[in-house]
């Protein structure tokens, strides 16, 4: 059941098709922007074979790709140099994109599908098309028109023009959209890739737990029981993180997230944030808490600045080595609250800094190290929400410093 909910989360997050099938190519899951697609409720696809989505003359070359792509277990592009059709229910057949994932969960292999409907994209490719057949023959017609008068002339290469211009637009429009959905792409291939990675390890190792849980029946055995239920603990609180950041990363998006703000002393949130923080710190770690902090109020969603703080501290943590010093400086002037987070981590690579707050990106040199990529994408949307900013400066092998600032009163 446990499992059942990560996937119904995450599905439902996401605005592309996402089908889930097993070995047997039997549908196990399937999202609702997917039915939709295809037409069908999510019940009257479940179980089915994925065949059912494919036009029937193109079934037995499905069937041959999707068994060497079981067998190979890699992601890749599905189809890719080649046109791509689906069939929805009513028979209607239309283009489309697939993402192909593996993934094994609980020793059983399965298959994510991420699927775009690109007929609006196929349309404009049409129109490109239309548009230079129609100026070709339109040039073909000017050339042979060269005779006529100087005016006449001026008239046609003013018609030329705006033909060309026409052209022009709708090109750049299409190169724009191509741009968009390559970035858009890569997004996918990093959320298939948190998918089969952060929950696989987790999940893994709640099961090993519970199994040994059984074997330690004995009064003497209670520490052994207690410390692996300990690990399931940290692991379900860990899933729970994750799924938590997904619901907000929804929220903030669909413009959902409603914010409360109440007057509270920053110092406050502050003790709670590095409260919760030193239990994390590894060996010979320490916070260097604010000075002179305790006149400092805030007319602000408290639980929103709790969280972006957190996030920071956190993250400072977590890419830091032993014996090294996190630094927390904030002021408040001109109406807006300054927190700087300072930290002698790791770093991050100059090439890379650009990308630092896109959604699930994640920097070559923290790949070994657990996490979403969502947090400082979840924190800027906030802060900018709150009408702050947030900036950063970050040296590799050298630290970090993030800095954001929010007005210290809220809008009422």
């Amino acid at each position: 059941m446990f499992q059942q909910d990560i996937f119904n989360v995450l599905f439902e997050a996401i605005i592309e098709g996402v089908i889930i099938v097993d070995n047997n190519h039997k549908i196990v899951e399937v999202n609702t922007m997917a039915a939709t697609m295809f037409g069908y409720t999510k019940d009257e696809l479940i179980n089915k074979p994925i065949n059912i989505l494919v036009p029937e003359e193109s079934r037995p070359i499905h069937d041959k790709e999707s068994k060497k792509f079981i067998e190979n277990k890699e992601s890749r592009q599905m189809g890719k140099g080649k046109d791509l059709f689906g069939v929805r229910k009513d028979g209607t057949i239309f283009p489309v994109e697939i993402g192909l994932n593996f993934f094994k969960i609980y020793d059983r292999n399965y298959v994510m599908s991420m699927i775009i409907d690109i007929t609006e994209r196929k349309a404009k490719e049409q129109k490109i098309r239309e548009l230079n057949e129609s100026l070709e023959r339109k040039v073909r017609a000017r050339t042979k028109a060269l005779r006529l008068t100087t005016d006449d002339l001026k008239h046609t290469n003013f018609e030329l023009a705006k033909e060309i211009e026409k052209r022009t637009q709708v090109e750049k429009e299409l190169k724009i959209a191509l741009v968009n959905e390559r970035e858009h792409n890569t997004l996918k291939t990093r959320f298939l890739s948190l998918v089969s990675h952060e929950f696989k390890t987790p999940l893994s190792g709640i099961l090993t737990s519970t199994m040994l849980l059984g074997k330690y029946k004995l009064s003497e055995e209670q520490e052994k029981r207690e410390k692996h239920i300990k690990t399931i603990s940290d692991k379900v609180r860990y899933l729970t993180n994750i799924l938590n950041d997904f619901l907000s990363l929804e929220k903030l998006e669909t413009g959902k997230i409603r914010y409360k703000p109440s007057t509270f002393k920053l110092s406050k949130v502050v003790n709670e944030v590095v409260y919760n923080a030193n239990m994390l710190l590894k060996e010979g770690q320490q916070i260097n808490y604010p000075e002179d902090i305790d006149a400092y109020s805030l007319y602000q969603d408290e639980k929103i600045v709790e969280l972006i703080l957190s996030n920071l501290i956190h993250n400072a943590i977590k890419y830091s080595p032993k014996n090294t010093a996190i630094d927390i400086n904030i002021t408040q002037n001109k109406g807006m609250t300054t927190f700087v987070v300072k930290d002698h981590g790791i770093g991050i690579p100059k090439g890379e800094q650009k990308n630092i707050f896109n959604r699930y990106f994640r920097a070559e040199n923290v790949l070994s190290t657990q996490g979403t990529g969502i947090g400082l994408n979840i924190a800027k949307h906030h802060i900018e929400n709150l009408g702050g900013r947030i900036s950063f400066k970050s040296k590799e092998h050298i630290g970090t410093t993030f800095t954001f600032s929010i007005p210290s009163e809220a809008s009422k």
